[in-house]
């Protein structure tokens, strides 16, 4: 059995998304971010780095694994499942995972942060993180022109990028104009798994919308934690 920290954002929905996929039991473990649950020190223990989402392997001696993308790679190597094995697939695999953990996730993040959260509105720093990953969203649709995914067949690189770029309209930045991104996004987001994945936990908010009162509150619920000089990064969405 797997436990499975995690809150309702991208980089959780991650892992929930994978262990679905695969169908491996796990015990769901929600942490109330907001009340900082995720800096307790039962959590520390299993991620010193006090963010979300991490898990604990019971099957091999309560095992833990922290980082989003350690975790899609644990998972994926314990299975067999969601990732080749020879030596050129598994590095194609990797690559995008790292695409997404280096790139689309923190400039999303980034976006999130001072398009919706930061107290101060500064156009200049909200266009570079907007611009930038409007960029990587081109580079996806590029590789999907000629790719039904990103790394050969549906992968752990599949999971990753698409749980952030499913909430493209939280960070301000439309994808209408990608048709071969548009057409994966969708493909993805009509999987059983990655649905039940999107809601373990489910969200207070939709961050595939815009502008309803859900919306407004949990932004502002965001804002007061920038404002507390909280770090986002991997703590909201």
């Amino acid at each position: 059995m797997i436990d499975l920290y995690t809150a309702a954002t991208p980089n959780g929905h991650k892992v929930s998304i994978a262990l679905e996929e695969l169908g491996l039991p796990y015990t769901l473990k929600v942490l109330d971010l907001s009340q900082g649950e995720q800096k307790t020190p039962a959590f520390l223990a299993i991620n010193p780095n006090g963010r979300i989402p991490a898990i604990v392997d019971h099957g091999l001696d309560g095992f833990a694994v922290f980082e989003s993308g350690a975790c899609l790679v644990y998972l994926a190597e314990k299975t067999g499942q969601l990732m080749p094995t020879d030596v050129k697939g598994r590095s194609l695999v990797m690559q995008w995972l790292m695409f997404q953990m280096g790139g689309i996730g923190p400039m999303m993040g980034q976006a999130n942060v001072f398009f919706r959260y930061f107290p101060e509105k500064i156009p200049s720093v909200i266009d570079r993180y907007q611009g930038e990953s409007k960029r990587l969203f081109r580079v996806l649709d590029e590789r999907l022109k000629d790719h039904e995914f990103l790394a050969g067949d549906y992968s752990i690189a599949d999971i990753a990028n698409w749980a952030w770029v499913r909430t493209h309209r939280w960070s301000g930045v439309e994808v209408d104009d990608l048709p071969h991104l548009v057409r994966w996004r969708d493909a993805i987001r009509a999987r059983p798994a990655v649905q039940r994945g999107i809601e373990r936990p489910g969200s207070k908010v939709d961050l595939t919308r815009d502008g309803d009162a859900g919306a407004q509150r949990f932004a502002e619920e965001a804002r007061r934690m920038v404002e507390m000089g909280q770090s986002l990064k991997g703590s909201a969405p």
